[in-house]
């Protein structure tokens, strides 16, 4: 079962309480922060294209990659409903390409966490690193240890929609720092359930894997994968990650090009 296919469709209902504009916002002051207020920018792993559009929207000329073709579809009937020029790519992101260097690269919501293997997370660096400008910035973020063993653990959750709803059975895998979560969804079939006057839903299951990391093996992953890094934060502070952190940012620049 692939990932972010039929939950793709639901995928942004369902999100409906991650405050994407404070999101936004802090990701931006950190952009202007590090001297990049314009220009191209690299969203790895986008998604529907909620904060490519929130940073197209503060003059950043926006490329997206994602590997889920069911959320890029999506991402590009905001982009129509826009008319903000961003271009799209399907890739995986342990392999993309890109026509030329970004002066930053974007990754929010975890995307690095679904990198389970710490040697394709070292190539996602060196390509990061390769497509940036002479000392670009690379921002993303990750999910925590913390998070996935206190407060996800092995545990089911479950939430509904008006017309949709999903279960979530979650374990992780201490050892191998694997969180594993089984989705179940439900959606309504508007049109059947019109026409034969009951309640008709399709069911959906995915599996997602995701993979905990230190701070301490994200700067030895960087340093193999050619990168610098600069800084990590308690998410959406400036402030050191703390032993209960659930979210983290961390800040690396690109290295190894001349600036002349």
């Amino acid at each position: 079962m692939e990932a972010y296919t039929s939950f793709a469709a639901v995928y942004d209902t369902f999100m409906d309480n991650v405050p994407y504009e404070e999101w936004g916002t802090y990701l931006h002051g950190l952009l202007i922060e590090y001297g990049i207020e314009d220009g191209l920018i690299l969203d790895l792993g986008c998604g529907t294209g909620t904060m490519t559009e929130l940073l197209a929207s503060c003059g950043y000329d926006m490329t997206g990659v994602d590997y889920s073709e069911e959320m890029l579809e999506i991402a590009m009937q905001k982009r129509v409903e826009s008319g903000h020029d961003i271009l799209y790519l399907r890739q995986d992101m342990r392999e993309f390409e890109l026509y030329g260097t970004v002066r930053a690269v974007v990754s929010i919501c975890d995307s690095m966490n679904y990198i389970t293997e710490p040697d394709d997370l070292e190539q996602v660096f060196r390509l990061v690193n390769n497509y940036l400008d002479p000392g670009g910035i690379f921002i993303f973020d990750l999910n925590t240890e913390y998070k996935y063993q206190e407060l996800l653990g092995s545990q089911t959750i479950a939430e509904e929609r008006d017309m949709c709803s999903f279960i979530w059975d979650n374990y992780y895998y201490e050892e191998e720092k694997i969180n594993e979560y089984e989705l179940t969804l439900f959606v309504e079939d508007s049109k059947l359930s019109k026409e034969t006057g009951h309640d008709i839903c399709w069911k959906f299951q995915e599996m997602h894997y995701q993979r905990a990391y230190s701070v301490a093996e994200i700067k030895a992953l960087l340093e193999v994968g050619g990168m610098e890094f600069v800084a990590a934060y308690d998410a959406f502070t400036r402030n050191a990650p703390r032993e209960d952190s659930e979210r983290i940012y961390i800040i690396a620049r690109e290295q190894g090009k001349s600036k002349h």
